[in-house]
Parts: C-alpha cells; structure tokens; sequence
C-alpha cells in the first residue's frame, strides 16, 4: 500500500480536477485530455518532458536523501538559484570565448554555488541546533534579491533594451542539445545518471547506509557510533550541490541566460517530487515525470482551453495533499468509538 499510494493520489487528483473544471465553467473532459493527454502525443512532447523533469529529478534526489536522515531542507529553490548564479558568473567572465573547459567549469561552479549557500544552514543546524526547516527557507528570499540585483543591476545586458537580464551566453557555455529540432539537452540524461547513482549511495555503500539509520533508529545510530552532524552536513550540502547543478542547467540549458524568475518553482515543486516517489531514486524520476506533465499540460490548457495560470500549482497542491492523507490512512487506522459518560461528581460535605 506504501508504493500504491501515490497511484491513489494521482487519481483522486484527476477526479478533484474534474470537478474543479467543472465548477470553472469548462468543458472537463477536453480540459484534462489537454492537460494530460495532448502534450505527450508527439515525440517533441516527450523531449520536452524530459527537459521540465530533469531539474525535478536532480534537485528531489538530493533532497529525498536528505529527507530519509530527517534533515530538511527546504531551501532548495535559493540553492538552484545561487548555482546558477555561479554558472552565470563563469558563462559572462569568459563571455565571447570559445573553449570546451567553459561548460564544465560552470556546472563545477553551480554545484559549488549551491553547496556553499547550503553550508549555511548545516553550520547553523551543527552549530546552534537552529532548524534547518526556517533557515534554508528564508535564504530562498535572500538568493532571489541576490540574482535581481545582479540583473537589474551590474549583470544587465547593455543590448539588451533596459530589460532586467545578462547576455545571451555564448555556444561555448550552453548544454549541447540531444536532438536536432527539439530541446532536448544534455542535462537530462545527467539526470538520470544522478538518479541511479543515488540508488546506489543509498543501498550499497557504508554512507547510506548510516543515513538510513539515523534517520530511522537515532538511538542505535548513536551506538552504534554514527556521527549525526556529519550526515547532517553530508545531506545538506550533496542536496544543495544537486540543486546547484539544477539551476546550472536551466541557465544554461532552455534560458540561455540569467533572467529574474528562473523556474516556475522547481525547488519546491521537487519536495512533491521526492515524497510521491517514496523518497526512492527511481520513484523519483516516475514523479519527476508527472510533475513535469502538470507544467507542460497546465501551459497547453491555458491556450487551448482556457484555463487559468493557478491550476497548475492547485493540482499539484492537491496532489500531495492526497498524498499526505493516503499515508495516514495507510499507516493508521481510524477507529469511531462512543463517548463514555463521565462520572458524576462526589457530594463534599462540609462540617
């Protein structure tokens, strides 16, 4: 039931979305077949699921690690957007250079951003116990100005007509694509690697080992020996390096450059991801795909339907609220019992 719940989710998501069509005054059926049937009809539909999915897949495999020690972090979108940042930083400083080292010294550069801005909060979490949950959240909000700055500022694009963004990046800096006609980029496949890579951290080496236990028994990962602040720190920072890499690749992948707004919210949307995969790096890129189809299909349905820019973020809040609720009912059971009258009360006598 554990790995059928996200299934039963899914469909009470289809159905709510049915109903929710319907109460918007659409036509419900030819909704949904535009929301989740029509953008995968051709071959060009597939890649470009792949290209939405890829940074889903790397930043929620970071964080499904983390998330099986009970670390974490939430902060994901500000470490996409710091690793990026850095991408960035390396893609103009050698801007009208040709070079095959330009490339890979960026992703070095995004996964570090990401790391570096993750440290933050595993410090404060090793150091003072402050939660992990508040810090890396709010630093989201500190990356976003950090990056409006930079492109309303220093960073902006001198031909660019005022608009707040860098410099197209040259041939040399951006992911070579897969398929000719398509977008279909090389950080997609890097993705999947990620993944499977993760597969086997996670259950055959001695690291993912003592992630598990201490996130599952903390009591025999103490005596056993397993330091906590060291999967604290290990967690954090792999997590942040992969959501670095993340926004590497759409900077440098279907952007081609640094704007304001770089994703619709991929390091949040990747929380989804991770728990509807069961925190399993091959659940992972299943979920990765289904989130990915609600941005393509919510995009398709606002053209040719109609419908609003809010649905996308309504079905995937509704998708893992019934995924929350599935694992309650899943793990405990709910049982009505009758109220038992209560006692009345003694009589006092006073003398």
């Amino acid at each position: 039931m554990v790995w059928l719940t996200p299934l039963i989710a899914i469909a009470l998501t289809v159905a709510s979305g049915y109903l929710l069509f319907l109460a918007l005054g659409l036509d419900p059926a030819e909704t949904l077949y535009q929301f989740l049937i029509a953008p995968i009809e051709s071959f060009y539909g597939w890649t470009e699921l792949g290209v939405k999915a890829a940074p889903l897949i790397l930043i929620a495999t970071g964080l499904a690690i983390g998330f099986r020690a009970n670390v974490w972090n939430i902060g994901a979108e500000g470490q996409l957007t710091m690793g990026a940042i850095a991408a960035g930083a390396v893609a103009l400083a050698f801007w009208g250079h040709e070079g095959w080292w330009i490339l890979p010294a960026m992703c070095v550069a995004g996964a570090l951003g990401g790391l570096a801005y993750a440290a933050i909060p595993a410090f404060l979490k090793t150091r003072f116990d402050v939660s992990e949950i508040l810090t890396s959240l709010m630093l989201t909000y500190v990356a976003a100005l950090v990056l409006s700055i930079l492109v309303f500022g220093p960073w902006k694009d001198p031909d660019g007509y005022n608009f707040p963004q860098t410099r197209m990046f040259t041939d040399a800096a951006v992911l070579p694509i897969l398929v000719e006609g398509t977008r279909l980029h090389l950080g997609v496949p890097i993705a999947l690697l990620v993944a499977v890579a993760a597969w086997f951290l996670m259950g055959r080496t001695v690291i993912g080992f003592q992630i598990r236990v201490v996130g599952q028994a903390p009591a025999a990962a103490r005596f056993a020996g397993f330091s906590r602040k060291r999967v604290t720190w290990f967690s954090l920072l792999l997590s942040g390096a992969l959501a670095g890499l993340a926004g590497t690749f759409e900077a440098a992948g279907p952007i081609g450059q640094l704007i304001p707004q770089l994703t619709p919210g991929y390091g949040f949307t990747a929380i989804i991801v991770a728990f509807l995969g069961r925190l399993h790096p091959i659940g992972i890129i299943a979920a990765g795909l289904v989130m990915a189809l609600s941005y393509i299909g919510g995009e398709n349905a606002q053209v040719s339907a109609g419908l609003p820019q809010a649905a996308t973020g309504v079905f995937q809040g509704m998708l893992l609220f019934y995924l929350l609720a599935a694992d309650v009912l899943v793990r405990y059971r709910l049982r009505l019992t009758a109220g038992q009258p209560k006692p009345s009360p003694k009589p006092v006598t006073v003398s």
